[in-house]
C-alpha cells in the first residue's frame, strides 16, 4: 500500500507542478495583461483533485490518520482554483487580478499540505 500511496504522491505533486509552472512561466506577461490559462494548467488542477481524493482514501484504507478539516479546506481552496481556471480557459488574455488570485490561491494550498501538521 505505502508503493501505491507515495506513486499517488509523485502524481500529486506534478499535478501542482503543472499548475505552478505555468503561472510562473506568464509572470512578465500578467504583468503587460496579457496572461492566459493554458490547458496544461487545467490538467494539473484536474491532476490534484483526483490523485488528491485517491490519496484520502488510500490512506484511510491503511488505517492512517487523516485530518478531515485540512483536507476539506484544501479541497475548498482546490475546486475555487479549479473553478477560475475552467472558466477562464478559453480567453485570450486574463485580468490581474484572477490569474494572481489563482497563483496566491496555489501557493497557500502548498503551505497548507506543508505546514499543518
Amino acid at each position: 500500500m505505502d508503493v501505491l500511496i507515495h506513486l499517488f504522491v509523485g502524481l500529486h505533486i506534478i499535478g501542482i507542478a503543472s499548475l505552478l509552472g505555468g503561472l510562473l512561466t506568464q509572470m512578465k506577461q500578467m504583468g503587460q495583461g496579457a496572461a492566459r490559462f493554458s490547458p496544461a494548467m487545467l490538467h494539473g488542477a484536474l491532476t490534484m483533485l483526483v490523485t488528491g481524493v485517491v490519496l484520502v482514501g488510500l490512506n484511510q484504507a491503511d488505517d492512517n490518520a487523516v485530518n478531515n478539516l485540512k483536507i476539506g479546506i484544501k479541497m475548498a481552496v482546490l475546486i475555487v482554483i479549479l473553478a477560475l481556471v475552467y472558466v477562464k480557459r478559453d480567453e485570450e488574455k486574463v485580468d490581474k487580478g484572477v490569474f494572481g488570485a489563482v497563483g496566491l490561491l496555489t501557493t497557500a494550498n502548498i503551505f497548507i499540505a506543508v505546514l499543518w501538521t
